[in-house]
């Protein structure tokens, strides 16, 4: 009987243990990042969740979950931007909000098991907005070594995941009076991460809203090859910006057309107008293109270029639906830049009634999303 007893036991226990083996990961294969570099090629902003929002609490969670990382996956998207804002992240003392770091956990986790890649983008301080006429970031030395104390507990938070697979870009879209401004606080934040992750990836972009055309003003650290150069394109800005609520062109009235002659028949609000009639006139009678867009985005091609660093275009898109062929147009130039070009881009952004890909009912936007997948 106690033969008998002992090796029921003895199956018993065996069974167990193959159970075990059974659901327990291979450590080779629980890591779709294992032996890789941190490489992208087409993406979508995740905006308006732990960035430029009020929503909190079941709202906020509700926003983005895991289905709509599986269904950025399943479109063909190998990466997100995350914009994140201090204000949602952490009390003004620097204190965690850890209600905000745990949904931002939870988008890295998702992602991970997706096998999607992320790019964690500090996107507005309190000390810096990029549309804010006054930003303390450039005049208070506090300031500044806030902000590098923000990425040092960023760091101690995400340091866990892979480096294939989490990116760190410093700040979204710096404005400062003078590039060199911008230059040395980035300097300065790029050897501090080095100390704490030598071998994480830092996303860098040039100064005034991370714009092409200041892009040869960028200081760009010799001898380090984890780095992404990284640029934002949203010209011509009467076609991707029009009537959009936070800029001059708000009371804009015209035709605009992609490509040729970007305006006609414009009706000129009173604010424009004071800002430079002539220059306004030769703005709206300038004729854009594909080459045209290839000329403005040269500066950035330079750069990668001569640094052999992989470029990013982290942000690009067209606000609503005002001239559906133009926009469409816009778009197919865009994607046949990046691909000519070897460009990695991400527009902006995933969930909207504006810009999205996604509107706010999550009903896609089916013919700029396979622009954007190459289909």
């Amino acid at each position: 009987m106690k033969k008998i007893l002992f090796c029921s036991i003895s199956f018993l226990i065996a069974v167990l243990v193959l159970s075990g083996c059974q659901d327990r990961k291979d450590p080779g294969k629980s890591d779709p990042f294992k032996g890789e570099s941190f490489r992208i090629k087409k993406g979508t902003n995740i905006a308006h969740w732990l960035s430029q929002s009020s929503a909190r609490g079941e709202q906020r969670e509700r926003f983005f979950t895991e289905k709509d990382v599986r269904y950025i996956d399943s479109l063909g998207f190998d990466h997100i931007r995350l914009p994140i804002d201090e204000e949602q992240m952490w009390d003004e003392s620097g204190k965690r909000h850890d209600d905000a770091f745990a949904l931002m956990k939870n988008c890295i986790t998702w992602c991970h098991d997706a096998g999607l890649r992320v790019i964690i983008d500090l996107h507005i301080l309190r000390s810096h907005y990029f549309n804010a006429d006054v930003k303390p970031l450039w005049t208070e030395p506090a300031e500044q070594d806030k902000f590098i104390a923000l990425w040092k507990d960023l760091s101690a938070f995400l340091k866990e995941w892979p480096t294939a697979m989490v990116a760190y870009e410093p700040m979204n879209e710096p404005v400062a009076d003078d590039p060199e401004q911008w230059n040395r606080l980035l300097m300065r934040l790029v050897d501090s991460i080095r100390t704490w992750e030598p071998a994480r990836v830092i996303v860098l972009g040039s100064n005034k809203w991370q714009s092409a055309d200041t892009f040869d003003q960028l200081r760009i650290p010799a001898g380090d090859t984890n780095l992404i150069l990284s640029y934002h394109f949203y010209e011509p800005f009467f076609l991707t910006h029009y009537q959009a609520g936070w800029t001059q062109l708000k009371n804009f009235r015209a035709r605009v057309s992609y490509p040729g002659q970007i305006v006609s028949d414009p009706v000129i609000p009173d604010e424009m107008k004071a800002s430079g009639a002539r220059e306004l006139e030769r703005a709206m009678k300038r004729v854009y293109n594909r080459d045209t867009l290839e000329y403005m985005m040269r500066k950035p091609f330079e750069a990668a270029r001569r640094t052999k660093l992989q470029l990013y275009c982290g942000e690009f898109g067209v606000y609503e639906n005002f001239f559906p062929e133009a926009k469409l147009a816009w778009y197919r130039d865009m994607v046949s830049i990046f691909r000519e070009h070897g460009v990695a881009y991400a527009n902006w952004n995933y969930k909207s009634g504006s810009f999205g890909i996604v509107d706010d009912q999550n009903v896609p936007s089916i013919e700029v999303t396979n622009i954007l997948l190459g289909r």
